[in-house]
């Protein structure tokens, strides 16, 4: 039996469709996903995102542990809050997960990992811990939601308690603040501003119900991949798995070189991998006309190079078909493409990702009102 989330019964409440997702039952979408779509690019939307794997980190070797664990170093957090996206890699380099670290009070740390990579994710960080002063703690009575849309600020600072709401609307990205078992964090995965609060599961119906009733929408998890496919977030399993580096899936700006002394797992493979030369890069492909490009579609250039499409869907902000795609780096000049749908080669150029940031189309693309 999957597992439910502290609003399951709120989400049947407001219409969900309801389906199976890494372990849970999770809401696709209240309706339209299109429309939910658009909230989130013009108004705010809210997700309920507690099926991720939350995780604590502390002990006297907390800072040394994750060091070593992740490609990026959170040596740089300096403020109980802030927070860092990296990569956690296996020894080839390849990419065991991508995940968000954040800074705790009293030198602890908080990681949320994807909930399809759970069992792995914490049987690989038990594996490492071994001579470390380190005590891994799943935190399963916590709850996620996100708040997402240029509306989102006005709407926290409406509905939170005022320490709270006041410290959220005056963060910075990838900032948080804490208030004993709650976390504000100006952070999201759809390429808005907006927040994603770790709070109670106990709490978490009240602040859900607050949020829509001060005008935020429910969006499921259908209008999350494409909001994240616009915005051209990688997604673990399609863009990068533990076949992947960093340097590969367009991360190589996760990975802290600095210090040299700084050695992490994978670092050796992946100093190899950056010495010999990138053989593949990440690329964005827009249709040029009809067409809904998916993952595993292969990707022909005219100089003969052949890539594949890592995720691919079609924008509703754009209002066409559009893919993240890995090419070879020999293809990094060639600005058309046709990728192949159906047995048949149909044509897109090439941009540089992201689709979409803030609502607004990039490249020259027009955004459909």
């Amino acid at each position: 039996m999957n597992r439910r989330t502290a609003l399951y019964e709120l989400h049947v409440a407001w219409g969900a469709k309801m389906v199976p997702f890494a372990g849970w039952d999770m809401p696709l979408h209240y309706g339209s996903q299109i429309s939910e779509h658009h909230v989130v690019r013009r108004g705010a939307g809210l997700f309920d995102v507690s099926h991720m794997a939350v995780v604590d980190i502390a002990g006297a070797d907390a800072r040394s542990f994750l060091r070593q664990l992740l490609a990026n170093d959170v040596a740089k957090l300096e403020h109980p809050g802030q927070a860092l996206y990296s990569c956690m890699l296996n020894e080839e380099a390849g990419i065991i997960d991508d995940l968000i670290a954040y800074l705790r009070p009293g030198g602890r740390y908080r990681l949320v990992m994807n909930a399809g990579n759970r069992e792995r994710d914490l049987a690989w960080l038990r594996t490492r811990v071994a001579g470390h002063d380190v005590q891994i703690r799943e935190r399963r009575n916590l709850a996620i939601l996100a708040l997402q849309g240029p509306g989102a600020e006005k709407i926290l600072s409406q509905v939170l308690d005022a320490s709270l709401g006041v410290a959220g609307a005056k963060l910075a990205p990838f900032c948080g603040v804490w208030k004993g078992e709650w976390l504000v964090a100006r952070t999201g995965y759809t390429g808005e501003d907006g927040f994603e609060l770790i709070l109670p599961n106990a709490a978490a119906l009240e602040l859900a119900t607050g949020f829509c009733d001060a005008g935020a929408v429910p969006v499921g998890l259908g209008a999350r991949d494409t909001l994240r496919l616009e915005a051209a977030l990688n997604l673990h399993g399609s863009d990068m798995d533990e076949s992947l580096n960093p340097l590969e899936t367009g991360l190589g700006w996760t990975v802290a070189w600095e210090p040299e002394a700084r050695d992490f797992i994978g670092r050796s493979a992946l100093s190899a991998y950056r010495e010999r030369g990138a053989i593949w890069r990440r690329a964005g492909l827009v249709m040029d006309g009809p067409g809904i490009p998916r993952g595993g579609q292969l990707v022909h250039f005219s100089n003969g190079g052949q890539g594949v499409v890592t995720s691919g869907g079609f924008s509703p902000t754009l209002g066409k078909g559009i893919a993240l795609a890995r090419i070879p780096v020999g293809c990094a000049g060639v600005e058309t493409a046709e990728i192949e749908i159906r047995g048949r080669r149909v044509a897109a150029h090439r941009i540089r990702p992201p689709f979409v940031a803030r609502g607004t189309g990039l490249q020259g693309a027009e955004v459909v009102a």
